[in-house]
């Protein structure tokens, strides 16, 4: 009979205070980052982020570990000049344990609408970004004319990289 009292003032407790959603944290996590940014606070920015969590930015060499991240980025925050990316849309999805995420969103940027998309994980019961990647967005009828603009630049670029073998 105990046990039955208990279960069903457990089932009740449940019930009455919801429990919270984990997109409802994500989204708080990422909306806390780009305030960061927008904020210019170094400290809570990257502390949101994985220690080993990576940064693609939308140019073609951006592909940014941690602390070469940091070391980039700190001159922009101690001058007040991060950036300010306002989530428009964004989707989020969960693994089955509910400890990995990943998620995209529109963002407003000072380059006009960009995505950002990425990957978190749950470490020490806070989400942490783990892998981001913002990219311009160009409306498929602009492809040829952005294309034909960055052609000698991303011909430069591969030039320089080393053959990629498959």
């Amino acid at each position: 009979m105990t046990k039955l009292i208990v279960l069903l003032f457990f089932g009740f407790t449940l019930s009455v205070f919801p429990q919270n959603d984990p997109k409802d944290n994500i989204n708080n996590t990422l909306n806390s980052w780009h305030k960061a940014a927008a904020e210019t606070d170094f400290d809570t920015y990257f502390g949101i982020m994985a220690e080993d969590g990576v940064f693609i930015g939308t140019d073609a060499w951006e592909n940014w570990q941690n602390k070469a991240f940091r070391d980039f980025s700190r001159p922009y925050f101690e001058k007040g000049k991060a950036w300010n990316f306002t989530p428009v849309e964004r989707n989020i999805y969960l693994n089955q344990a509910g400890d990995v995420a990943w998620f995209d969103e529109l963002l407003k940027t000072q380059m006009e609408l960009c995505r950002g998309s990425g990957v978190l994980v749950k470490q020490e019961g806070k989400w942490r970004i783990k892998h981001y990647v913002l990219s311009l967005t160009i409306p498929n009828d602009d492809v040829d004319i952005i294309a034909a603009a960055k052609k000698d630049r991303d011909s430069l670029f591969v030039s320089k990289l080393k053959p990629f073998k498959f």
